[in-house]
């Protein structure tokens, strides 16, 4: 089992990253969000085939959505029912 972090770890990873928002879904499930946007659509798949090569090799899958220039990624992790290292882990790697 991955360990869900806490809040007080939840707040201490977030501030090292930039522009991603702590979110709660509607299922109570938290996660971390960041939107993106890009020249055009090009640009836009091919940031998010960059990214599928971290979160494969990481073993953690974003959930995401497209629409032309612009990427919406969330990352929480599933079998912690919430968020764990390993999200911020692959926040900090996309952002790299």
């Amino acid at each position: 089992m991955i360990a869900r972090l806490t809040p007080d770890a939840i707040a201490a990873e977030i501030t090292g990253l930039a522009d991603w928002c702590f979110v709660t879904d509607a299922k109570g499930i938290d996660g971390i969000e960041k939107d993106y946007r890009f020249a055009d659509f090009a640009a836009a798949f091919g940031f998010m085939a960059r990214v599928a090569l971290l979160a494969e090799k990481a073993d953690h899958h974003p959930e995401w959505s497209n629409v032309w220039n612009r990427v919406h990624i969330r990352l929480t992790t599933h079998d912690a029912g919430g968020l764990s290292a390993r999200d911020f882990a692959l926040a900090k790697a996309i952002d790299g």
